[in-house]
Formats: structure tokens, sequence, C-alpha cells
């Protein structure tokens, strides 16, 4: 009988030591572990994950740590986006922005087309000058007439 709880009581024992022993498998090199107060911390080296894992009665188990730096990336992305709508509404106002910058607001530039009153005196000078052209055509070719 002391022999039977003997061999249950070393039974009992290994697999406790061998669990406390062994190390978890890394998948040649992909995770990393870091011992922590509350058990292990576990880094994926290809995604980036950090889980905390810890022994538990079932066993060992692996919790996710809470990533905020995708958090952290998604709000400094909003406020960008937001900043840079404030600014565009700033410089539509002609409010100057912070810091000492005021930019100008771009003029409208606003086409303006020539009435028919300038339409008519530039009919006027261009007939005149064509009149003036023909009549200096023609005083040539009468001289050379004259010469020939």
């Amino acid at each position: 009988m002391l022999r039977m709880v003997l061999m249950l009581a070393t039974l009992a024992v290994v697999p406790a030591a061998y669990a406390e022993t062994a190390t978890p498998d890394n998948e040649n090199g992909r995770f990393t572990f870091n011992q922590v107060a509350d058990g292990l911390l576990r880094l994926d080296t290809r995604t980036g994950q950090v889980s905390l894992c810890s022994q538990r009665a079932a066993g060992w188990t692996c919790q996710t740590v809470p990533d905020e730096r995708s958090a952290l990336e998604g709000e400094i992305a909003r406020l960008q986006g937001e900043n840079a709508a404030l600014k565009k509404e700033m410089i539509a106002r002609a409010v100057p922005l912070p810091g000492g910058t005021r930019t100008e607001p771009k003029p409208q530039l606003e086409l303006k087309l020539p009435s028919d009153a300038d339409m008519d005196r530039l009919m006027t000078f261009m007939e005149r000058i064509w009149r003036r052209l023909i009549e200096m055509v023609q005083n040539v070719q009468k001289e050379i007439d004259k010469k020939g």
C-alpha cells in the first residue's frame, strides 16, 4: 500500500514539474517570451500581437493584450483631418492661423467681357488701320508705276 501511495505521489509530481520546465514551442522563432509577475508575455514577431500567458487550473492560457497603438493611430488620423478642415475654414474666412501665419484667401477672378460700345470702338479703330494699310499699298504701287 505504501508503495502504491509513493508511486501515485511520484506520478502526480512528475507532470507538474515537467509542465514548469517545458518551454513552449515557438514555431522557429515566431514567438518571443518575457517573464512578468503575472506569467509570461508572448510577442508574435510576425503580427506584433502581444499576449499575456498564465497558468490556470485547466493549464496555460494566453489572452491578447489590447493594442492601444492602432487606437492611437486612428485618433491621430481623425484629428489631422479635423485640423486640416478647420485650417481650410479659417483661410476661407481670412482669419489668421495660429502661430502668426496668415494666408490671404485667393481673390476670386471675375471675367469682365467688353460691352457693345467697347466692341464698336474697337471695330472703328481696326477699320481705320485697315484703310491706312490699303492706302500705303496703293501709294507704293503708284510709285512703282511712275518709275517703270
